[in-house]
């Protein structure tokens, strides 16, 4: 079983209707009853003490889905730092739509994290470029969505291990929208789809996408390394 942690800032259902009405008990909600697989799951909401990710939470996390929009610099930088340390160590993280301009993706990935955006309740399509990967099994060769908030390129973000998604929106933009990266031990996976004013979390095939992408961030390590003074594994012959 993979222990997962959902985390949510929780802080648009609580000040909007509109996003109440489609997620009447938040977005992270929506995620644990909806994502499918071999998985334990809790959830953490920002507001909650420590933010919800104590050291005990996180030392019982395989894999942490992030989702944070309006509250990024509410984050306390010991959690971040917390979460960080967790992910080199081999925690997997699923990284959500606006949670690219979070501290900890911007701390793991080393740039501004920046993009354009547009909110015109425009079509996506979603275009699988690497059928083989494990995120994209099961799905079809696109997933089409009929409202989504659009980003476009550049994508201020390193370029990645591995490219999944490539999105195409309405107003003509592309953007890489599935990407994977290792930091450490630890495996990151980056979805774009999911603004908070529409039913994205919903969908089968973006809850499917998401549910590969935690099998896969919690995939078993490989070796553990070892850093610092060494002893020699063979006798140095002293010249």
């Amino acid at each position: 079983m993979i222990k997962v942690t959902v985390w949510n800032e929780n802080v648009h259902e609580k000040e909007s209707e509109e996003v109440r009405a489609v997620y009447p008990e938040g977005i992270h909600t929506a995620l644990a009853n909806g994502i499918q697989g071999d998985f334990t799951i809790r959830t953490a909401t920002q507001d909650q003490p420590e933010h919800g990710l104590t050291e005990e939470v996180l030392n019982d996390t395989d894999v942490l889905i992030w989702w944070g929009h309006k509250a990024h610099d509410q984050v306390s930088d010991e959690i971040v730092n917390r979460v960080h340390s967790r992910v080199l160590a081999g925690m997997g993280l699923v990284v959500l739509h606006s949670g690219h301009f979070s501290k900890i993706f911007k701390k793991l990935m080393g740039t501004t994290c920046d993009l354009k955006w547009r909110e015109a309740d425009e079509k996506e399509i979603l275009w699988v470029v690497n059928p083989a990967h494990p995120i994209a099994e099961g799905l079809g060769e696109c997933i089409q969505l009929e409202k989504e908030e659009m980003y476009g390129e550049h994508f201020d973000i390193p370029t990645p291990d591995e490219l999944v998604f490539v999105s195409w929106f309405e107003g003509g933009e592309v953007f890489r929208s599935g990407v994977t990266y290792t930091r450490g031990q630890g495996k990151i996976f980056y979805f774009r789809p999911g603004h908070e004013t529409y039913p994205t979390y919903y969908n089968p095939e973006v809850l499917k996408v998401i549910s590969n992408g935690v099998r896969w961030a919690g995939a078993p390590k490989g070796a553990t390394p070892k850093y610092g003074n060494a002893q020699p594994l063979q006798e140095i012959k002293k010249k």
